[in-house]
C-alpha cells in the first residue's frame, strides 16, 4: 500500500485566540504527510524555495516520509498568513504570497504514478486533474480545496469532483459553495 500526496509545504503565520506563531511549517501537503505516514507509506510532491530550512526538511525525513518529489526552486517558500476565529472552522487569510508555489507543475516518478492512495492536497483544481492524469489506477483518489478555488475556478472544480472518492473541506466551505449555487 502506498500513499502519495501533491501539494503546498509553506511557512505559516497563524494567529488564534491564544495566541500567533510565525513562519511555522505548514502546507496541506506536509500536514497530511505528517498524520498519513501512520497508516502506510507516504510519498510528497512539492515545491520549496531556498529559504526551506534543512531542518524542516530533516523533520518529515526522520518521520520516514520519502521527499525524492520535494523540489528546491529559486526564490521563497510559499508563505500563508491566516487568523482563525474562536469558531476554528472559520478563518481569514491576512496575506498570502506563492512564491516559488505558483509555478509548481509537479510531475510524479515512475513509482509515484502507480500508487494505491492520491491525496490531492490544496492547489487549483487544474493542476489536481494533471496530476491525477499521471497516476495508472489508483485504488482511492481523495483531495482537498479551499474557498479560493470554489469561488475562482469552480468549473474545473466542478469537473474534478467525478473523478473523486473522498473531498475534504470545512463547514464554512460547504456553506459558501451551497450559497453560491442558490
Amino acid at each position: 500500500m502506498s500513499i502519495v500526496v501533491v501539494g503546498s509545504v509553506a511557512y505559516d503565520t497563524v494567529e488564534t485566540a491564544n495566541g500567533r506563531r510565525d513562519d511555522a511549517v505548514g502546507g496541506a501537503a506536509t500536514f497530511f504527510s505528517v498524520a498519513a505516514r501512520f497508516f502506510a507509506p507516504v510519498s510528497m510532491v512539492g515545491v520549496i524555495g531556498k529559504d526551506f530550512k534543512a531542518e524542516h526538511e530533516q523533520i518529515l525525513v526522520e518521520r520516514g516520509i520519502d521527499v525524492r518529489g520535494l523540489e528546491r526552486h529559486e526564490g521563497e517558500t510559499f508563505r500563508w498568513h491566516g487568523r482563525y476565529h474562536e469558531d476554528m472552522n472559520k478563518r481569514d487569510t491576512i496575506a498570502l504570497a506563492l512564491n516559488v508555489f505558483e509555478g509548481f507543475n509537479p510531475t510524479l516518478l515512475p513509482d509515484q504514478q502507480r500508487c494505491d492512495y492520491l491525496f490531492l492536497a490544496n492547489i487549483s483544481p487544474e493542476l489536481q486533474t494533471r496530476v491525477l492524469s499521471q497516476v495508472k489506477s489508483p485504488k482511492l483518489v481523495a483531495a482537498d480545496t479551499m474557498d479560493f478555488w470554489i469561488q475562482n475556478a469552480r468549473p474545473a472544480l466542478m469537473k474534478l469532483l467525478e473523478r473523486l472518492d473522498i473531498l475534504t473541506i470545512n463547514d464554512e466551505e460547504i456553506e459558501r459553495a451551497s450559497c453560491r449555487e442558490r
